[in-house]
């Protein structure tokens, strides 16, 4: 892969606008660099910041902009370090892969002695810095739509690019003992089979058959729905991404099938009838917790007496959930709009309590996902000339490759985990 970045980058200001340089505030600069030497302390990375280094060593990165950069951790603690990136105020140093570098930071979060970055006496000021999440990003029916739209409308070509050839966007499951080996030599071609063994997971699980009835909530570009199709199953896959849905019923042509499988634009709420299989892949994250009761109340009224539901969900530990649910993150902000990624207590409570489903963990993707999200980023950086020929500028790229990396370094630290979960009636 070759790198088509600039030195530092600049973002365009009228496309990009809230990566607009914070106004500068003495007390949140020095506040700021406080936290970066205490955060240093026993950090094994490197931040070269100001011709002088802090951290034990090990994945570096290089402050350009020092004034920039500390301002925008001064404003926003939790939105700032990555906006840094976007904005070209850092880079990982030359030879550093991205990723690599995020790890020791997201270990601290996913180690419960020293998840807590700083003191006890700073974490009582970070509120100064936190933002909580805006209104305009509530998970209604129309605002689910237009937070959905925001992701996967963005461009079904840019999503052709670096996406394998069943334009699965979840994680693959690639059957060994340490899917996180050998990061570095992860293989695009590797990455369909893997995609195509998830897939038959998920149907084995829930026991569909030639003649099953299914229902695939948040159907994506319906590598499921066709696979289903193919077993014989008649499939309702249901989305409320307009574009995305166009994609799906060509691909469903492409296929052969059609004569089985209905793709609808249309939101969980709304979906009546009876099936013997409820499937959802990775779209409880975009559901938001007010609705997350709603969201399994919906998947045990379809299911038909004797009916499984499989979801596969991308979680977090409970205790980092409840800390962190209503703070606005860099995610939020720039990736998934109105986003939340549950716990897997939070699931078996909310079925428990609210719903008559039982819960079942069937199996942990986290390292799979690890080496998924690495073949995406290597491959987007790959496709990078022909994603820009779609009209994507530099900071988009870096955006994508920061979110690619980041997600790779929360799986790779048990930070996040992925997990197939399968619902039946007690």
């Amino acid at each position: 892969m070759t790198d088509l970045m600039p030195a530092v980058h600049q973002p365009v200001a009228e496309t990009w606008p809230t990566l607009a340089r914070p106004r500068s505030n003495p007390v949140r600069r020095v506040g700021a660099l406080a936290a970066i030497r205490l955060i240093a302390k026993d950090l094994p990375a490197t931040i070269n910041l100001d011709n002088k280094s802090y951290g034990l060593g090990g994945p570096a990165m290089r402050v350009h902009r020092s004034a920039a950069f500390l301002d925008r951790l001064g404003q926003d603690a939790g939105s700032g370090f990555g906006e840094a990136y976007l904005a070209g105020d850092w880079d990982p140093e030359p030879g550093t892969d991205l990723a690599d570098l995020l790890v020791p930071f997201a270990e601290r979060f996913s180690n419960e002695e020293t998840r807590h970055l700083l003191p006890k006496w700073a974490q009582s000021l970070r509120w100064l810095v936190t933002r909580t999440q805006p209104g305009d990003q509530e998970n209604d029916r129309a605002g689910a739509r237009e937070n959905i739209s925001r992701h996967y409308d963005l461009s079904n070509g840019m999503f052709s690019e670096f996406l394998d050839p069943t334009l699965t966007y979840s994680a693959a499951y690639f059957g060994t003992a340490d899917p996180t080996a050998g990061l570095g030599e992860a293989s695009y071609d590797e990455l369909n089979q893997a995609q195509l063994n998830k897939l038959d997971a998920i149907l084995d699980a829930a026991g569909v058959q030639s003649g099953s009835r299914v229902l695939d909530i948040g159907c994506g570009w319906a590598s499921l729905a066709i696979r289903a199709a193919q077993r014989g199953a008649w499939v309702t896959a249901i989305t409320i991404a307009s574009q995305q849905a166009l994609l799906a019923q060509r691909r469903i042509a492409d296929a052969g099938v059609s004569d089985r499988v209905q793709v609808a634009l249309r939101d969980y709420r709304d979906q009546i009838g009876e099936f013997d299989a409820v499937l959802s892949v990775e779209m409880i994250e975009a559901v938001g917790e007010r609705y997350w009761p709603v969201y399994f109340d919906a998947i045990e009224r379809r299911l038909a007496p004797g009916g499984i539901a499989v979801v596969q969900a991308i979680v977090m530990p409970h205790e980092r959930m409840l800390a962190t649910r209503n703070t606005f993150t860099w995610v939020q902000k720039y990736i998934f709009p109105g986003g939340l990624i549950p716990s897997v207590k939070v699931i078996e409570d909310i079925t428990r309590d609210h719903t008559g489903l039982q819960t079942e963990v069937l199996r942990h993707l986290g390292p799979d996902y690890a080496r998924t999200l690495r073949i995406w980023r290597n491959r987007f950086i790959d496709q990078w000339p022909a994603i820009a020929d779609l009209g994507f500028d530099g900071t988009f790229r870096r955006m994508w490759e920061f979110y690619l990396a980041y997600s790779e370094a929360g799986f790779r630290t048990n930070y996040l985990d992925d997990v197939q979960l399968r619902f039946t009636r007690r």
